[in-house]
Parts: C-alpha cells; structure tokens; sequence
C-alpha cells in the first residue's frame, strides 16, 4: 500500500509509504521505461532509414528515366506507407494494445469519411490519375477553363504552372471526372491559322504568297504539305485558312512567327484587311433653311 493509515479511533492522516512509489517507478523504468525509450530510438533510426532508402530509390528511378509521376509519387507513398508500419510495431512493442487502437482509428474513420466525402474523392481521382495516366509531370494539360504545365501530382491535388506563372491546384476529384486536353502527348501537332481578307484581292494570290511563307520556314513540315483554301464567305471579307504541322515544342515558336511574317508579306503586296470603321458625312450647307431676309 502506497498510504498507511493509522490505528482506529485516531485521526486519519494518510502518510506515503515512499518505498512503494520507489518499487513503482524502478519497476516502470525498468520494464516500460526501458521499452520506450527503446522504441523512441527505434523510430528515429528507422525513419531516418526509410527517407534515406526512399531518397535513393527516387534518386536511381531518375536516372532509369523512369516516368516521374510514378517514380516521385510512388517513392513518397512507399515512404509513409513503411512509416506508419514501423510506427504501429514500436506502439505493440512498448505494450499499448493494438486492437483496441485500430477500432478507434476504425471508428474514426467512419465518421471522418462521412464529413470529408469531398475529400476521399479527391484521393480516388489521384489513384485514377496515377493508375491510367491521363497526363504526367511536365505535360502541358488543358481542364475545367484552366491550362498550364503540370509541375506535380499529388494523391489530392494537382498542381498547374500557368504560362504567366501562376500556380493552379485542381482538386483530383474534379479533374478525374472532366475532359482533359494534353497537348504534350504527340509529338507533332497541328497549327490553324484564319486570316480574313478583303473581297478587292486576289484570293488566288493570297493563298500562294500564304503557301510561300509556310514552305519557306524550316520548322514547318513538308510533309504533310501545308494546307491553304478559302474556308468561309461572310458578309463583309473571306476568311483564308491556314493549316500547317510542326513538332509539339515548336507550335507556339510556328505561331508567333506566321502571324508576324504574313502580316508584313501583306502590307508589302497590298493585300488589303477588312477593319471595323466609322463613316461621318457632314454638311456644310450655307442654306438658311427657309429664313426670311
């Protein structure tokens, strides 16, 4: 007994009996204490390990060239994944239940998963990204009224670089369940170009002085030929359409250039491109309307 209490009839005055807290604690450290710090130790050696190993194993993914998504997302599930392996061993090691832990991790789960639905569809869109591959870590993507060069992808969310240099994060849920563009998969890509112009020229002539700016410049393919037809008749000009193939890195270098150089190749031939104005007539008339004199 830790308190010794005196004879009956005396007044009752818990004394320590310090012997026995002494017995407790030597006790405690010599079993539990020791199994803590035991296991403290343990975790610390164990996770620093499992980042070295994980770090590697990326690090030798690179220079298999293998996908990044998988290499950079997988390395980072495997970390965690053994973290928490070791961290639930140490927990039965140093003599806390386990089972009793997993029923409350159980039932917690359950309620969190019935508040944060949006949340756990967010991890399904990441394991349908990760799985299938839509895109991957340096695509250049195209989704819900947002574009940009994909930087990462996490089990969550995943992150946009614009051409600006804005970071977009796009729920993996709500990427999963829209259409995506990438434009990195191929590597040759098609550029149309529409180019309206005046019904006084000479259709014939454009399209040729048009062919000749396309046929001229390296980064355009020869084959297939670049295409050049009248596509529409409006009220007001003929549009000219332009259609050419390049390499998928070179389509915005393709497209500044045409549109600069057929804008100086029509000014120097004349061609003339129809423009919104403004007429105002004004009169002078030196009449007096009618005024008697």
């Amino acid at each position: 007994m830790l308190f010794n209490l005196l004879a009956e009839g005396d007044p009752v005055i818990p004394t320590v009996d310090w012997a026995a807290v002494w017995d407790v604690v030597v006790n405690w450290l010599t079993s539990t204490g020791i199994k803590l710090v035991i296991a403290i130790v343990l975790l610390i050696i164990t996770f620093k390990i499992i980042n070295v190993v994980t770090k590697r194993l990326y690090k030798r993914l690179q220079k298999k060239h293998a996908d990044e998504t998988i290499a950079r997302v997988g390395t980072t599930s495997l970390k965690w994944f053994l973290k928490i392996i070791i961290l639930v061993c140490l927990v039965g090691y140093v003599g806390i239940e386990t089972a009793s832990i997993s029923a409350v991790i159980a039932s917690l789960g359950v309620g969190i998963s019935l508040a944060v639905q949006g949340t756990l569809s967010n991890f399904a869109g990441g394991v349908i990204i990760i799985v299938m591959r839509p895109f991957k870590i340096g695509d250049y993507v195209i989704s819900n009224g947002v574009e940009g060069t994909v930087e990462d992808i996490k089990l969550f969310y995943t992150h946009l670089a614009t051409p600006d240099n804005k970071m977009v994060v796009i729920p993996n849920g709500t990427l999963a369940n829209n259409v995506i563009v990438n434009t990195s998969e191929k590597e040759t890509r098609r550029l149309d170009l529409v180019f309206n112009i005046s019904y006084v020229n000479d259709t014939e002539k454009v399209k040729a002085l048009l062919t000749a700016v396309c046929a001229e410049y390296d980064l355009v393919f020869k084959d297939p030929a670049p295409f050049v037809t009248v596509s529409q008749l409006g009220d007001k000009a003929a549009s000219v359409l332009v259609r050419i193939w390049c390499k998928n890195s070179d389509y915005w270098t393709v497209n500044f250039y045409l549109n600069d150089k057929i804008k100086k190749v029509f000014d120097e031939n004349g061609i003339v491109v129809p423009y919104n104005k403004l007429e105002l007539t004004v009169n002078n008339s030196s009449e007096n309307n009618g005024e008697n004199t």
